[in-house]
């Protein structure tokens, strides 16, 4: 299965999905003759209802971008003090946390599947700590239920940063419907894209209607302004874009748990290689792959399985790493010590996603593959 570098067109670790050219054309010439681009207009409205009604949520709002939905989501909430929250994500997490000058508390995570560990949450909240923001990573479901009887418990807010859990579902029900507010990403990296994109998803109405004020400067009129907002609406491009992506969305997923599978058969049994397995009860939307690289069993690091697989214009990505923990501007927080994070740290170390995108050629999936097996001695 090798090739020559010279002669392999790269393989990224993701490729956008992309609807059909002519018809986003289409949806275009009806915004050119909207003359509305901004400001809720009408492809903003329909794809607000319609992906509500995809995702079995009643209540959601669009936004530019996920990041500025994590920071409006903690500024909706009134959010102060402490939140607790897990280093093994992207950056945005933690940043959104730190722009509304809220201090990041890191709890560990668990070792099956990476998401924070509720009793490890329990343990670090103090009397300033006012909310949990967990990460559904690699779109595999926290447990959900421990988290809310914590939050209970201790009168917490629970949000969660969903980006990574679109479409996902859990004994028939979706996860987007559990904590007091649920973030998502459209971002271009996604399953489900709006080129940038995110959203609210909430539990009432009135509750939508404080986001939705947030998310354009704070208006709740043509001249009043309830609060500071921002910034942060959808506007009509992307939300046609989002409308015809809906279209095609399960296709996307189907081809994405065929190369999973694939993968699955090809790279089982290899020693020093895990494989996260699917969740029983769990309807996933096989947003990546990541596998896990023991040095000991498989005689080579996961950083020198990366670099081998770049030699052939293979290029997996080191997701996450290094933990946010260990960002500048984290380190000196006390919740950052290494003695604190010792399962995430392992997994930072350990960690490799690898290419997984419906375009996916098979046979690269095969020379993947074999030199995943060849390479390790």
């Amino acid at each position: 299965m090798r090739r020559d570098n010279s002669e392999n067109t790269p393989v990224y670790v993701t490729q956008p999905d992309l609807p059909p050219l002519e018809e986003f054309t289409a949806s275009l010439k009806q915004i050119w003759g909207n003359k509305w681009l901004t400001n809720g207009g009408p492809f903003h409205q329909k794809f607000e209802e319609a992906i509500a009604e995809y995702l079995g949520v009643k209540y959601i709002s669009v936004f530019s971008n996920g990041t500025l939905a994590l920071v409006s989501a903690l500024q909706a909430l009134r959010i102060t003090g402490e939140v607790i929250t897990t280093p093994f994500s992207f950056v945005a997490t933690t940043h959104s946390i730190w722009w509304n000058n809220i201090k990041p508390v890191f709890a560990d995570i668990e070792p099956g599947f990476f998401n924070l560990d509720p009793e490890k949450v329990e343990a670090a909240i103090t009397p300033q700590t006012t909310a949990i923001m967990p990460v559904h990573v690699y779109g595999n479901p926290c447990d959900v239920e421990k988290l809310r009887k914590i939050a209970d418990t201790y009168g917490l807010k629970l949000i969660y940063d969903a980006a990574h859990a679109f479409g996902v579902k859990k004994n028939g029900s979706s996860i987007l419907n559990f904590g007091d507010l649920v973030t998502l990403s459209f971002h271009a990296t996604k399953v489900f894209n709006t080129v940038e994109g995110g959203a609210i998803i909430c539990r009432d109405e009135k509750m939508k209607q404080r986001i939705d004020f947030l998310k354009n400067f704070g208006y709740a009129g043509e001249t009043t302004v309830i609060e500071p907002g921002i910034n942060a609406k959808m506007n009509e491009l992307q939300a046609a874009y989002g409308l015809l992506q809906l279209k095609y969305v399960d296709s996307y997923i189907a081809k994405r748990k065929t190369i999973s599978k694939k993968y699955r058969v090809q790279l089982e049994g290899i020693k020093g290689i895990r494989l996260l397995q699917d969740i029983e009860g769990v309807e996933h939307n096989y947003s990546y792959f990541p596998i896990l690289i023991d040095s000991q069993g498989f005689g080579r690091t996961r950083d020198e399985l990366n670099e081998e697989l770049k030699k052939h214009n293979i290029f997996a990505r080191k997701y996450f790493y290094p933990l946010i923990s260990q960002f500048p501007t984290y380190r000196g927080l006390s919740s950052a010590k290494h003695e604190n994070l010792p399962i995430a740290e392992k997994a930072a170390k350990e960690v490799l996603c690898l290419p997984i995108y419906p375009a996916l050629e098979l046979d690269s999936i095969d020379l993947i593959c074999s030199i995943i097996r060849e390479y390790g001695v």
